[in-house]
């Protein structure tokens, strides 16, 4: 997914547990919040969404769901993120409701094609 953003960084967070999330802040700003962080949130229910950090720092207010699916390809993130920091409102206002938290369906399966691979010592 990172790639996909052409993020660099490292301050992005997973957590792998039920429920499921991650958080990528992102480098741009929205124009119409130019003093305040975006960052991308996904979460095993809603999917992804955009939102912007408070100025204390301590809340997140999401803005915009992606809508499309739980889990979209990084192609359609990218796309939701740059139309994001470009102003243009993309998504939804209102969450969908994809699953259930721990929902007994393909998600653990599609989350694993993501998971970085181990490197392969190499013996010589």
């Amino acid at each position: 997914m990172t790639e996909a953003l052409g993020y660099t960084g490292q301050a992005y967070h997973v957590q792998t547990e039920s429920p499921a999330s991650g958080y990528i802040p992102l480098d741009e700003r929205i124009p119409a919040f130019p003093g305040l962080d975006v960052a991308l949130l996904w979460d095993e229910r809603h999917g992804w969404c955009g939102a912007v950090e408070t100025a204390s720092g301590d809340d997140l207010i999401v803005l915009s769901f992606l809508g499309c699916d739980v889990l979209p390809a990084p192609r359609e993130v990218a796309r939701f993120a740059a139309d994001l920091v470009a102003g243009t409102g993309p998504g939804q206002a209102e969450p969908p409701g994809f699953r259930a938290a721990a929902a007994d369906d393909d998600l653990a399966d599609r989350l694993a094609a993501y998971a970085p691979r181990p490197e392969v010592a190499s013996t010589g």
